[in-house]
C-alpha cells in the first residue's frame, strides 16, 4: 500500500490545481482511478481494500486537493455495476460516477414495502425495448438531485416474489418522476418521496438479468451496510455534490476545498467521540463519572469498528471473509448514534432542549450536538432496520430458520397485500 499511497502523492503534487472547475479535476481524479480505488482496475478503480481506500481519500484530503465525489453513486451504485454489469454498462455509467457527472439514489424501500422489501409492488410493463414504470418510492435519500436512480420494480407478479423483481439504472429527469422532499425534525429534508407515473426505462438499462433483481440488490444492500457500518464514509467526503443539478461541475474546485456539508447524516459517525470529551471538559460535566463512562463506552464501540476493520481486511487477505460483517457494523453504528444522542444530551443539560442547530449559540456545538440527537432515530431504521439485521445474521450466519410462511412459493400475484 505504501508504494499507492506515494504513487498518489507524486500524482497529486502534478495535478492538483485550484482553479480547474470540479468537473475537470473530477475526471481527472475519476479516470485516474483514485475517486474509487476499492473498484477493480477494469472498472475504473485500482483494487485496493476499503481500509486502503480510506487512507487514499486521506491522502487527497491532506494534500488540500478537492475530494473524490461522494453520494450513493460511489457509495453503492459503481461497485453494484461493476459486480453485476455488463462491459458496456460499467463504462456508460460507473464512468460517470467516479468523474462526477452524474449523481444516484436509491428507489428501493416503498411505503407498503419498507422491512420487507420483497414485497414491492411497483410495477414495470414491458413495451418494445423500454418498460413502463409506475408505483411509489420512500426514503429516496438526495433524491432532488439525482441525475439516475437504482430501481426495484416488479416484472413478473405471477412468480414468487422474490424472483420477479428486475433492477433497473432509471433517468430520473423525465416527465413521468415526481420528486417530493421529506421534512425531518432536524428541519433538514435529506430523504423524499418519488412517484413514478408511467416513467420509462430501456430493457438494456437492466443491471444483472431480467427478475434476477434480488440478487442485484443484495448486492447493492451490503455495500450499503458496510459503507453505514463504517461511518456513511469518511472525513475527506467532498463538499461539492456530484451531478448536473446542483450546478457544481462548472464552479472552481479550489473554492470547495475546507467547507463543510451541513450536519447530519455522516456528520455525527465520525470524531464525535473527541469532540463530546472536548464538550465536557469545557462545561465541568466530565467531572460526572457516569458521563465518563459513557464517553469511555463510545470511544471502545468505535475502538471495536475500527479494529474489525482490519480484521476484515486481514481475513481476506488470505481469501476468507467474515460472514455477516456488514449487518454487525450496521448494528453497531446504531448502538453508537443512540449512545451519542444520550450523553451528548446529558453534557449539554437543559441546553439541549434549546434546538440551538436553528439559532446562533454561544458554544456552536451545541448546535451538532442537538442535530445529532434528533438525526439519531434515523440510522437504526434507514438501511435495513435494526430488526432486519438481526434476522440475517441469525438465519443467514448461525443458520437459524426461518419465520414459516409460504411466500418463497405463492407467486406474489396471489399473496396478501398491504393497504
Amino acid at each position: 500500500m505504501a508504494d499507492v499511497i506515494e504513487e498518489l502523492k507524486g500524482w497529486l503534487a502534478a495535478n492538483w490545481d485550484p482553479d480547474m472547475t470540479v468537473g475537470e479535476w473530477w475526471e481527472r481524479l475519476g479516470m485516474e482511478g483514485w475517486s474509487a480505488p476499492s473498484l477493480p482496475a477494469e472498472s475504473y478503480g485500482r483494487g485496493v481494500s476499503r481500509n486502503d481506500a480510506v487512507r487514499v481519500a486521506e491522502t487527497i484530503a491532506g494534500h488540500g486537493a478537492l475530494a473524490a465525489p461522494g453520494g450513493l453513486g460511489l457509495l453503492l451504485a459503481a461497485p453494484t455495476i461493476a459486480t453485476h454489469g455488463t462491459r458496456a454498462q460499467i463504462d456508460q455509467y460507473v464512468a460517470d460516477i467516479v468523474t462526477g457527472r452524474k449523481a444516484w439514489c436509491q428507489l428501493f424501500s416503498e411505503p407498503v414495502a419498507g422491512s420487507d422489501l420483497a414485497g414491492l409492488q411497483a410495477r414495470a410493463v414491458r413495451d418494445g425495448d423500454e418498460w413502463v414504470v409506475t408505483g411509489q418510492k420512500v426514503w429516496t435519500s438526495s433524491g432532488h438531485v439525482a441525475d439516475l436512480g437504482m430501481l426495484l420494480a416488479r416484472t413478473d407478479s405471477d412468480v414468487p416474489k422474490h424472483q420477479g423483481i428486475s433492477y433497473f439504472a432509471i433517468d430520473m429527469h423525465q416527465p413521468g418522476i415526481e420528486v417530493r422532499p421529506l421534512r425531518e425534525m432536524t428541519g433538514r429534508a435529506m430523504f423524499n418521496e418519488v412517484f413514478l407515473t408511467e416513467a420509462r426505462v430501456g430493457d438494456d438499462a437492466i443491471i444483472g438479468e431480467r427478475n434476477g433483481g434480488w440478487t442485484v440488490a443484495n448486492t447493492t444492500l451490503a455495500f450499503e451496510r458496510a459503507g453505514l457500518g463504517s461511518g456513511a464514509g469518511h472525513a475527506a467526503a467532498s463538499a461539492a455534490i456530484a451531478g448536473t443539478v446542483a450546478g457544481h461541475l462548472a464552479m472552481r474546485a479550489g473554492d470547495f476545498v475546507g467547507s463543510k456539508r451541513g450536519v447530519g447524516g455522516g456528520a455525527q459517525f465520525r470524531g464525535a467521540g473527541r469532540m463530546l470529551i472536548d464538550l465536557a471538559k469545557s462545561n465541568g460535566a466530565i467531572d460526572d463519572p457516569t458521563i465518563r463512562q459513557d464517553l469511555m463506552r463510545l470511544h471502545s464501540i468505535q475502538e471495536i469498528g475500527r479494529m474489525n476493520t482490519l480484521r476484515l481486511k486481514a481475513e481476506k487477505a488470505r481469501g476468507g471473509d467474515i460472514p455477516g460483517f456488514g449487518n454487525i457494523g450496521k448494528l453497531s453504528m446504531s448502538a453508537m448514534v443512540r449512545l451519542q444522542r444520550d450523553v451528548g444530551l446529558r453534557i449539554l443539560g437543559a441546553d439541549g432542549m434549546l434546538h440551538s442547530y436553528n439559532g446562533r449559540p454561544a458554544n456552536p456545538l451545541h448546535a451538532v450536538v442537538t442535530e445529532m440527537a434528533l438525526f439519531a432515530q434515523g440510522p437504526p431504521i434507514y438501511g435495513g432496520t435494526d430488526q432486519i439485521q438481526r434476522n440475517i445474521i441469525g438465519e443467514r450466519v448461525l443458520g437459524l430458520p426461518k419465520e414459516p410462511g409460504n411466500e418463497r412459493t405463492v407467486p406474489f400475484s396471489q399473496l396478501p397485500k398491504n393497504a
